[in-house]
């Protein structure tokens, strides 16, 4: 059984009140599946700022994995090419993680998080 968390996360130029992160309930996948993560988006357009997805194993440092920028370019951790695909639908605010292929390594509280400009 592989673990996957979506939690939300503080944007990273800090906490602004008016702002907030909302994400999809935890799941659990085999090896091999895919799962694709949700972050809604209140208080400001995804549109506006660069959105990251970033991941902690259990017992490890926070790893980053990309971002979509206000547009539909995305850049990922080079370690990380081809496992994953970040979108966004604008007209629910939302962003969206796709984990291709999960292995158990991919066992991790993922989060998202807005750029601060």
């Amino acid at each position: 059984m592989l673990w996957v968390y979506n939690i939300i996360f503080i944007p990273l130029g800090g906490i602004d009140c008016q702002v907030s992160l909302t994400s999809s309930d935890s799941v659990v996948k085999k090896p091999g599946e895919s799962v694709t993560l949700s972050c809604t988006a209140s208080g400001f357009s995804v549109n506006s700022y660069w959105m990251h997805w970033i991941r902690q194993k259990p017992g490890k440092a926070l790893e980053w994995i990309g971002y979509i920028d206000g547009g539909t370019s995305t850049t990922f951790a080079q370690s990380l090419q081809g496992q994953f695909s970040i979108t966004k639908d604008t007209s629910k605010n939302m962003l969206y993680l796709e984990v291709k292929s999960l292995k158990t390594e991919d066992t991790a509280v993922y989060y998202c998080a807005r750029d601060s400009q």
